[in-house]
């Protein structure tokens, strides 16, 4: 217990840490101490739901691992300097998707939350199982989201608005979430749905990625270096297509290794004889 209330201070310190706690309640400020106090309430509110469902296996480490780096990309230095450099913009960004998210589905944390809010978010729980059903209709949406935010005049606007930060930085890590957990969840008969869905994604990020590197002009403005998108566009095609990989080498590897066990079932049972 002492361990998880010390997480959530951290959260809830990291932007005094960066922007100034006064300064984040004065203007453009308000809404980083806002996301902080929402992001402190759910890592709470899950390490008091896991004393009532208990995690299975290694799950409440991937969700606590999660919730750190959530924290520290989100709320530490990383935000500021993210601000100047497009590639530890895009750094930022990659942890969110291809780190967070994925811990994140698998540390499979809405038993724990749940528990302590009860029937009061039931529709949000009953949608986010629904959309998890569908694994290329949650590709589909998290790479337009990703296309969406990566526009020059969007990309700007969360820059240069706080607010508008927030809300890029909830719609990658939401989107990324129900992609990764329809993915690595999926249901038997939905994994090829869920390997083509990690074969779209790492397509059009692999596109995006490559269209950042070889450009040969700033898209984000001139005050913007060109060898600095170049990395960011490296960062996400090299990297996040190794991620993404992985991903779908594990989905293959486990749907596999069912088959094989359900065979090994059927030849040694009488009537596979």
């Amino acid at each position: 217990m002492r361990v998880i209330v010390a997480a959530a201070l951290l959260a809830l310190s990291l932007p005094a840490c960066a922007h100034g706690l006064l300064e984040s309640v004065r203007g453009e400020r308000l809404p980083i101490l806002v996301g902080a106090l929402l992001f402190g309430a759910a890592w709470l509110l899950y390490g008091l739901g896991a004393r009532r469902v208990r995690p299975h296996g290694h799950e409440a480490l991937w969700m606590h691992v999660a919730m750190l780096i959530a924290a520290l990309s989100a709320f530490g230095p990383l935000d500021d300097w993210a601000e100047t450099s497009t590639s530890l913009h895009m750094l930022q960004h990659m942890l969110f998707m291809l780190a967070v998210a994925p811990l994140w589905a698998l540390g499979r944390p809405l038993p724990q939350w749940r528990a302590m809010l009860g029937a009061t978010l039931q529709p949000l729980w009953n949608g986010i199982l629904r959309a998890a059903r569908y694994p290329v209709a949650t590709a589909m949406v998290h790479g337009a989201l990703i296309w969406i935010w990566h526009t020059p005049r969007l990309y700007l606007l969360a820059l240069e608005h706080p607010g508008w930060h927030m809300i890029e930085h909830a719609c990658f890590l939401f989107s990324a979430w129900l992609f990764w957990w329809s993915c690595l969840h999926a249901h038997p008969r939905l994994v090829p749905q869920a390997l083509l869905a990690m074969l779209l994604t790492l397509m059009h990020t692999g596109l995006l990625g490559a269209l950042l590197t070889f450009g040969d002009t700033p898209f984000y403005g001139d005050a913007r270096d060109l060898q600095d998108q170049q990395l960011a566009g490296l960062l996400m095609w090299v990297p996040g297509g190794l991620v993404y990989l992985a991903g779908a080498g594990w989905i293959a590897w486990r749907w596999l290794g069912r088959l094989w066990r359900r065979q090994q079932r059927v030849g040694s049972s009488p009537l596979g004889e």
